[in-house]
């Protein structure tokens, strides 16, 4: 089995997390904190938006089972890149849509990614390719947070069980489980 990986940043990550893990070839996603400037942060610090930091998602695939392009377009279709840096209709750099390739063919793959999603959208896309940088990891509590607690909280209820519907309409092969 081959294995990749990806980084995506896509508003708060319990609803990216919870869209990945019903994708059909992804092996693992977890949920943490990239793009900053200060180092070991926690939630609460990138919470206060002063670090820098996006909340993103890191994601283990095969390529073989799901394509980085096939990603790609889920990611572009199950969140708004329109909206630069708002969730609730609150300005928050850490919620920014942005892209972290992980390889030289990344990089052109989500430049081609952009333009495919740009020529669908009838709004200007803000989602910003942002150079690879450390990979600092969510709080336990934050991991697999749709599948332990998330149907139990407001926020997630009103966001993820939509986005898995985007996911099962439009992907119908890849989604698994969702």
């Amino acid at each position: 089995m081959m294995r990749e990986q990806a980084i995506f940043a896509g508003g708060c990550f319990w609803c990216t997390e919870a869209i990945f893990q019903s994708i059909h070839g992804v092996l693992s996603v977890e949920s943490g904190y990239i793009g900053g400037h200060v180092s070991s942060p926690t939630y609460d610090q990138v919470y206060s938006d002063t670090t820098g930091h996006a909340e993103a998602v890191k994601i283990e695939f095969d390529p073989d089972l799901v394509s980085y392009d096939d990603l790609l377009d889920i990611h572009f279709a199950t969140h708004d890149a329109t909206q630069e840096n708002i969730k609730d209709g609150v300005v928050r750099s850490r919620y920014r849509s942005a892209l972290f390739p992980t390889s030289d063919a990344q990089r052109v793959a989500a430049e081609q990614g952009i333009a495919r999603a740009a020529a669908e959208l009838s709004k200007p896309l803000v989602t910003k390719l942002e150079p690879l940088a450390e990979w600092y990891a969510a709080e336990d509590y934050h991991q697999n947070f749709w599948e332990k607690e998330g149907q139990e909280n407001a926020f997630c209820m009103m966001n993820i069980p939509a986005k898995l519907q985007k996911l099962r309409n439009k992907f119908p092969k890849q989604a698994s489980d969702a």
